[in-house]
């Protein structure tokens, strides 16, 4: 999880610890140890998958922020993840596209606001 997910993934899980610390634990031990962990996908496929069904979901924008996120972590490009974006208007909607170009831009923005942070503090 924290190679694909990084901090997000591990504020979910901390998220999750005082009111159903099962269900953290579930979802460490189904999606990372019997999914994500099969030899058939690279974590960078498995991840264009992930990003284009939260995308047509149109109900899991926190998801799909971590799975934005966790897109660019196994080397997805922002153009890359915008195209599957824009791709997702052809067969889940308009609506379900712009929410998921808007979910990217929010995280594009963090990713580059702590780049900033980052160079700040050097």
């Amino acid at each position: 999880m924290a190679a694909i997910d990084g901090e997000a993934g591990e504020n979910v899980i901390a998220s999750l610890a005082g009111i159903a610390p099962d269900f953290a634990t579930y979802l460490l031990e189904f999606p990372f140890g019997d999914i994500y962990s099969r030899p058939d996908l690279s974590l960078r496929d498995r991840e264009i998958a992930t990003i284009a069904a939260l995308c047509a979901m149109g109900t899991a924008r926190p998801q799909l922020e971590v799975h934005i996120a966790a897109g660019l972590n196994v080397g997805l490009t922002r153009v890359e993840i915008t195209e599957i974006l824009m791709q997702m208007s052809v067969y889940a909607g308009f609506p379900a596209a712009l929410n998921g170009i808007a979910a990217a831009k929010a995280v594009f923005a963090h990713q580059e606001a702590g780049k900033q942070e980052a160079g700040e503090m050097s």
